[in-house]
């Protein structure tokens, strides 16, 4: 994702909430900071995701970014460090998409709850994005192919690394390193010779989905 904005880096952290967890429903659409010191839910929001088209991605990351936003992605932007692509958690100047699958992919939030949230969280804060049943396999299972990006793919990249088909690196990006791995596992394996990802090659990669 691209942004066109005057912003200002924010540096500082706050020293009162150094053991925070920010936990996304994609389905609610509700975002919760919890004191992972008291397991106590200290904030709830209500948030924007991402269209059926530009997805929010699914799985566990790091705030590494905090800026003050000048132009129209609302006051407030704290960016999450997805492999794949440049997606975050920010204000909006549409608080009618609130509560809706209306972003480009991130999370979005009224002015007035990213500033507060933005004040309490501090570099380095464990942010995790859930969907559907199954974590950061969503609904469950998705048949992949080169050009997909997502936790999924990343998923399927570590397992075939551990297994020493993958050489490149773990980007969640199924490119033309991947395609060269799949090939070997499944043709290692006495499965279909595509490039497609199917229920098949996760049950020989060990993924089995849990709710």
């Amino acid at each position: 994702m691209n942004f066109e904005a005057d912003y200002q880096v924010y540096n500082q952290d706050n020293s009162d909430y150094d053991n925070l967890w920010i936990l996304i429903n994609i389905d609610s659409k509700e975002l919760k900071v919890i004191d992972l010191d008291t397991k106590d839910v200290l904030k709830k929001y209500t948030v924007a995701t991402g269209k059926e088209n530009t997805p929010t991605p699914l799985g566990n990351f790091r705030i590494i970014e905090k800026a003050v936003w000048g132009g129209g992605f609302g006051s407030r932007w704290m960016r999450l460090n997805v492999p794949w692509g440049n997606y975050g958690i920010h204000g909006t100047n549409k608080p009618t998409s609130i509560g809706l699958d209306s972003s480009h992919g991130c999370i979005r939030m009224n002015n007035k709850d990213i500033d507060e949230l933005y004040d309490i969280v501090n570099y380095n804060t464990r942010v995790t994005i859930n969907k559907g049943a199954y974590g950061i396999f969503g609904d469950g299972f998705r048949i992949l192919k080169p050009g997909d990006r997502g936790s999924d793919v990343l998923e399927v990249q570590k397992r075939l690394k551990l297994k020493g088909y993958y050489k490149g690196r773990n980007d969640g990006i199924y490119g033309e390193t991947m395609k060269t791995a799949v090939i070997n596992f499944k043709k290692d394996n006495n499965l279909d010779s595509t490039h497609f990802i199917n229920y098949e090659t996760y049950r020989k990669l060990n993924i089995i989905l849990m709710e």
